[in-house]
């Protein structure tokens, strides 16, 4: 079972709009170990984060993070450690167009 230790996926979504950041391939299992979040613009926002396992739709108690806020030309960084399975979904949303979102960890075939 090799690790592939990566840069699982980036994102700068569209404002409001709940966006797949990444989605484990088949046969494969990952661990998340930090998500980046950094605010381009010089306002606060919110932003979400959720993980939907199998790909589900969208229910509240899949949010790990729920409107929380960061600061105008801010960072966040967010130590995870979470394991996902095969088609699990990293999911995240933001309040405006300024926030971008990296992922780092590891894959497992």
């Amino acid at each position: 079972m090799p690790n592939a230790y990566k840069v699982l996926g980036q994102s700068n979504p569209s404002a409001t709009t709940l966006t797949t950041l990444y989605t484990v391939p088949s046969s494969t299992s990952s661990v998340c170990s930090t998500l980046s979040i950094a605010n381009t613009g010089s306002t606060a926002t919110t932003f979400r984060v959720a993980i939907r396992p199998a790909g589900a739709s969208i229910a509240t108690s899949q949010y790990l993070a729920y409107d929380s806020t960061i600061l105008g030309n801010d960072s966040i960084m967010l130590t995870l450690g979470i394991s996902l399975a095969t088609t699990d979904v990293v999911s995240v949303y933001a309040a405006n167009g300024n926030l971008a979102f990296s992922l780092f960890g590891s894959e497992i075939t």
